[in-house]
């Protein structure tokens, strides 16, 4: 992310979506301003809040998508929730803070994979040696399985041994045996044959807790501290080498990595880097100021204020402040306007984006340009059964028109409209494709209309099948 300027930020983001200047500018230059907080002395630091975004425009034009990838780009833990979902402490549904601890789980998990990743080579020689162990254990007979040097070995029956003769002065007894094993593994000669292996496991207690009343984690907490107290039991497993090979490799490499560290490291990149997308955050605004309590908008409203002002959340890994995460809420605003949040949270937003609707001229772009384009994804799809299909730009203007057009009859959902289309256009080919004798397909604007327009034509039928 260093590396990364505000332009080149907005560069790789047009890789993948379409249009929305104004909303790649604003979320570039929040994650360039990441790097400068860092650059700052201590003290100024502090001082330094995040710039939180708003963005505002109709479902479908790529809203999420910008998030999520901006979060891939600087690898940096990213939740996405729904502001719906929430509801005041006190009632039934989630509480806010559930927010932060799910992140803190997300980034521990990255951070334990980077470190596993790390320590592969490690894991991967010792895994071996276990798994010659479980083929060779101490106190045997030295014997090498044996195997037909140009077939596979069969999965099942009883195991049959070469056994070597008396050590050499040259190598002590069992070394060619264990050697010869270890070709014959590393060849892939034996991932066929059954081996018994001890695997661990720890008996967790069963406590149950009403899912959504906000005690998810106390469930947790409070099945770890009374799993710690049980002892450890282990249970005999009968597996292949291949399966063999990858439990021992998990487990050493589990053994290997430091997880104070591996926590510590999670917990810091959440409140530096994390990135929380609260979407559909228009569903909590109110337009009229009922009295007394307001479970689904202004009390959630009141509830997340303190999580994006800065406090301080507990999770099962450690305390975690949230006065630097980077907050991105999204929302249609059809029937209220972000002046209906309520004063303070507003304040706590100072950037808010406009994204554009839709239209037939982007809708043939996102067919074309991005790297994950529709189009693209359909033909190597198709292409797995050996069915080649080529989409003109004639047809790829006519699917895009259709789409525009089902957009403005129906409710616009953007992008999304386009999934729709593609999916009832390519419906026969996907169903006959194993079987098809026609092997090479041109989707061009006939063929569109052909499927489609009788569809198109019929209003009432086009809003509940397209």
């Amino acid at each position: 992310m260093e590396d990364l300027t505000p332009r080149q930020i907005v560069e790789a983001l047009d890789r993948y979506i379409i249009g929305q200047s104004a909303a790649k500018r604003a979320v570039a230059i929040a994650l360039r301003n990441r790097w400068r907080h860092r650059q700052l002395s201590p003290e100024l630091q502090e001082e330094v809040a995040p710039k939180n975004i708003i963005m505002i425009g109709p479902t479908g034009v790529g809203k999420t998508e910008i998030a999520r990838r901006l979060a891939r780009l600087a690898k940096s833990p990213f939740l996405k929730v729904e502001a719906s979902k929430f509801t005041e402490v006190g009632y039934m549904g989630r509480d806010v803070e559930s927010m932060i601890r799910d992140l803190t789980e997300l980034a521990k998990n990255m951070v334990e994979s980077e470190h596993k990743q790390k320590v592969q080579e490690r894991a991967e020689a010792l895994a071996e040696e276990r798994v010659l162990d479980a083929l060779l254990p101490p106190g045997s007979a030295e014997a090498v399985p044996e195997v037909e040097p140009e077939a596979e070995p069969a999965a099942a029956g009883p195991r049959r041994f070469d056994y070597i003769g008396p050590e050499t002065p040259s190598a002590p007894r069992g070394h060619h045996s264990r050697e010869k094993i270890r070709e014959l593994l590393r060849a892939g000669k034996l991932d066929d044959r059954e081996v018994e292996i001890e695997v661990a496991f720890k008996v967790t207690p069963m406590i149950g807790v009403v899912p959504g009343t906000g005690l998810e984690d106390l469930d947790i907490n409070l099945k770890e501290m009374l799993g710690g107290i049980l002892p450890e039991r282990r249970k005999r497993r009968k597996v292949n080498l291949s399966e063999a090979h990858r439990i021992f490799k998990e487990d050493e490499a589990a053994k290997l990595i430091d997880m104070d560290k591996v926590l510590h490291e999670a917990i810091q990149r959440v409140e530096e880097s994390g990135i929380v997308f609260i979407d559909e955050i228009d569903k909590v605004a109110s337009r009229d100021r009922t009295v007394g309590p307001d479970v689904s908008r202004e009390g959630v409203q009141r509830d997340i204020l303190p999580i994006i002002e800065g406090t301080s959340v507990a999770t099962r890994y450690g305390t975690v402040h949230t006065d630097h995460i980077l907050f991105i809420a999204a929302g249609a605003f059809h029937m209220t306007k972000p002046s209906d949040l309520i004063p303070e949270l507003q304040g706590r937003f100072p950037i808010r984006v406009e994204l554009d609707a839709l239209g037939e001229e982007e809708l043939v772009r996102i067919l074309t340009e991005p790297q994950n384009a529709l189009t693209r994804q359909y033909t190597e799809l198709l292409a797995t059964d050996g069915v080649q299909i080529v989409f003109t730009p004639e047809g790829i203007r006519e699917i895009a028109r259709l789409a525009a057009l089902v957009n403005t009859r129906a409710e616009n959902i953007g992008a999304r409209r386009l999934h729709t289309v593609l999916e009832k256009l390519l419906d026969e080919i996907s169903f006959e494709a194993p079987n098809s004798k026609e092997k090479m397909l041109t989707i061009d604007r006939d063929y569109v209309q052909t499927c489609l327009q009788s569809i198109i034509q019929d209003e009432d039928l086009s809003r509940y099948i397209l």
